[in-house]
């Protein structure tokens, strides 16, 4: 496990306190605030930041993080932008670990060597390769593995159990649970049995944390999420926001969010 993310997790451990994991898009809205955006979630309480790679065609997404992707697309933002704001941060924060999620298309333009170990020479952590099944991942092991960055796997409530353990052998850092059928931007409602079983039989096949995402667009399913896993991922409901508060106060403004988020969960 990379140590930035196993540090964090054993840390939040000791507090008996859960993983907060924020998604946004590099670039959306406003490339120069991206920086400062993350600055913000982690001031008020995020744990893992993960920073979208801008993609043409994000199949795995609904529509409001479709929509983030197409106008950082529409403003020339590219993969060197997204590493260069992974750089500037850095400047500032060495502890928090950053989880890049794109799809396959973005690494693959330059080469999977290159771009990995460029990642991880910004002051990347890991990698979330959503359109990566792991019957494909062995393409990339050796990649990752020489640019020290940890592939992060997802698991769905669709996932048989051989394919789980399959998953949980390779994964690093923590194994991503998406809570839904679907894309993500669909609420998630309650806590149903049968997400809690799934939940269970996943981690009888793994020691990583398991944090569940999709659907996750306020404090309250926050909380109910946190409660059957080690932490919650909550993407669409920061996109929609920030682009709802453009302007000077949109890193203020999405760290109150934040904060109620985490209080919520710390509850």
């Amino acid at each position: 496990m990379n140590t930035r993310i196993a540090e964090k997790f054993q840390k939040l451990k000791s507090q008996n306190r859960k993983a907060l994991i924020t998604y946004i898009c590099a670039g959306d809205p406003d490339i120069q605030k991206t920086t400062a955006v993350m600055q913000s979630l982690v001031k008020n309480g995020a744990d893992i930041l993960e920073l979208g790679i801008a993609f043409s065609d994000p199949a795995a997404d609904g529509k409001t993080i479709q929509a983030a992707n197409e106008r950082a697309l529409a403003r020339n933002v590219s993969f060197d932008d997204c590493l260069d704001v992974v750089r500037e941060f850095r400047q500032t924060d060495t502890d928090t670990p950053i989880v890049l999620m794109g799809y396959l298309n973005s690494f693959e333009r330059r080469g999977a060597n290159i771009a990995f170990q460029q990642a991880k020479n910004s002051g990347a952590d890991a990698v979330i390769l959503v359109d990566c099944p792991i019957e494909a991942l062995p393409d990339y092991e050796k990649s990752l593995q020489s640019a020290q960055l940890t592939p992060i796997l997802l698991c769905s409530p669709t996932t048989s159990d051989e394919r789980q353990a399959k998953i949980a052998e390779k994964a690093g850092g923590f194994i991503y649970f998406v809570s839904l059928r679907g894309i993500t931007g669909r609420e998630q409602a309650e806590v149903s049995d049968e997400l809690v079983e799934q939940i269970a039989r996943l981690r009888a096949k793994t020691d990583l944390p398991i944090c569940i995402g999709f659907g996750i667009r306020d404090g309250e399913t926050a909380k109910k999420m946190a409660n059957c896993a080690d932490g919650i991922i909550i993407g669409s409901a920061i996109v929609s926001r920030l682009y709802e508060n453009q302007g000077e106060k949109m890193p203020e403004k999405i760290g109150e969010f934040i904060a109620e988020i985490r209080a919520a969960i710390d509850a």
